[in-house]
Formats: C-alpha cells, structure tokens, sequence
C-alpha cells in the first residue's frame, strides 16, 4: 500500500480529488486564507490548533511551515500545543509536538520552562 506525500496535502489531494482540490483553489485560500478579518498569522494558529484537536496530522506539517511563514514562532507553537493538551488531550499534543520537531527541527525551551525541569531534576536526585 502506498502512502500519500503530505509534504503538500493539496498536491497529495489532486490527482483522486480534482473538484476537491479546485475547490479549495478557488474557495479557500483566495477568500478565506485573505478575508482581512483574521491575519494570515492569527488564521495559522487557529489552523493548527484545529488540526490538532481533530488528530489530522497528516496535514500538520504544511501548516506549521506556513504558521512559521506566517509569523508565529516556533515558541508561540510550543506554547500553543502545550495548551491544547489541557482542551485537546495529552495524546493529542505529544504527537503535535513529535511531527513539530520533526518538521521544524525546533528545540524551544522558555525561562518558565528551563526553570520547571530543573526543579524537577532537583526534586529526582
């Protein structure tokens, strides 16, 4: 069995679904992706958050590039996968943050971080 290149969900998309794929053309990034009610940047996280919630992590990788494009960073993307394990379940965003390393190779650490691990490898000592 053959999997899918999601690198480009549309592209993977194409060639068994050609309406599908000329209706997100037509539909979904010219008039949505540019409705000025939303910034590109704030629309990128809520797509991933949404991708998140939903297990299509198939998908995530494309949309976490165009997040990082899009102006979040890859701290605000930890930061938002972090919150979503309290909405979206555990599961949910450890897989998040695998195929988010995987794609962005980021090694976030904040202060409040840095700080928490510490004093949980004081505490094991």
């Amino acid at each position: 069995m053959s999997r899918a290149d999601f690198s480009s969900p549309r592209e993977a998309a194409r060639a068994f679904t050609p309406a599908l794929s000329a209706f997100v053309d037509d539909t979904l990034y010219p008039r949505i992706w540019n409705d000025p009610a939303l910034s590109p940047r704030d629309r990128s996280l809520v797509t991933v958050a949404a991708l998140i919630t939903g297990g299509h992590l198939d998908e995530l990788p494309s949309h976490l590039r165009r997040a990082v494009t899009n102006g979040v960073t890859r701290e605000e993307l930890s930061a938002a996968i972090t919150h979503l394990a309290f909405y979206a379940g555990f599961p949910a965003a450890i897989s998040a943050s695998a195929v988010a390393q995987a794609t962005l190779g980021a090694n976030v650490q904040t202060a409040d971080s840095a700080a928490g691990s510490s004093a949980t490898q004081e505490g094991l000592k």
